[in-house]
């Protein structure tokens, strides 16, 4: 990791691998929003059952809950920059949320993908460098709220200009992650989910694993946990979420929201 550091809920980091190992990088959901930015690598991106091939200066929006991976396609030098940020970061200027437009107003693991022709990649791979090199915290902040929404303006009007289009599911890997997140907090199983797909388990969890790049049960696990961690912050009780996310069992629950997040289920974390 060259630059990590975050401060009000922004998360921001500049990595390189120079011997990537695919098994180092496995499926994720952020509560926040997503900007990545690939500087080098032989990468194609999982987000939702749809395949990404990315080629340098690719960029990727993913929104909140949209579980997305890396798979490494090529031993070689891995570089690239991302910033997490939540849909409030530009309230006080935006409160009509319009810049949030490309992350909340398009179907779920579509048009995550802007190539090199969509945005100026030359301004945005500036924007990340120039928010990564080591300031002061007063400097950093500032070129951090400025650069984001200059991000967040570009991204808009590349979206705006590609426009978002209709995607019907075409593979069954689409239509199994489409149904299951259709059903997400309700009393499923792995069996349940493969008959209706007339697919073994053997087979559904094959098939769901190649699409995004992790098995059934834990991804339907990371989904209802930042879910609930979602509920919690807005104030809700913990016994509230876990029953709201499809826990029937609060120890269940309170086990493995600790296992996941690190901390306990209350509204501060």
């Amino acid at each position: 990791m060259l630059c990590e550091y975050s401060f009000d809920n922004i998360y921001i980091r500049h990595a390189v691998d120079d011997f990537p190992n695919d098994k180092d990088f496995t499926m994720h959901i952020h509560e926040q929003c997503e900007i990545y930015f690939l500087v080098a690598g032989d990468v194609t991106y999982l987000v939702e059952g749809s395949e990404y091939p990315l080629r340098e200066n690719s960029l990727m929006i993913m929104r909140p809950s949209e579980a997305h991976k890396p798979k490494i396609t090529a031993c070689g030098r891995y570089e690239r920059y991302a910033v997490n940020f939540p849909l409030t970061f530009a309230d006080s200027i935006d409160p009509e949320r319009r810049l949030f437009i490309p992350f909340t107003e398009r179907q779920l693991g579509k048009d995550n993908m802007f190539c090199p022709t969509d945005v100026d990649t030359a301004l945005v791979h500036r924007l990340f460098k120039e928010m990564c090199e080591n300031n002061s915290d007063y400097n950093r902040r500032l070129t951090v709220n400025t650069h984001l929404l200059m991000l967040l303006d570009t991204i808009s009007r590349a979206f705006f200009t590609k426009g978002s289009t209709e995607h019907t599911p075409k593979s069954t890997a689409e239509r199994i992650v489409i149904y299951v997140n259709e059903h997400l907090f309700e009393e499923i199983t792995i069996p349940s989910l493969a008959g209706h797909f007339y697919l073994s388990p053997s087979q559904f969890t094959r098939i769901f694993r190649k699409a995004t790049g992790a098995a059934p049960w834990e991804y339907i696990t990371q989904k209802r946990l930042t879910a609930a961690k979602s509920i919690i912050r807005s104030g809700s009780s913990a016994q509230h979420a876990a029953e709201s996310c499809g826990f029937k069992d609060y120890s269940v629950f309170y086990k493995a929201y600790i296992g996941h997040f690190g901390c306990a289920p209350t509204h501060d974390n």
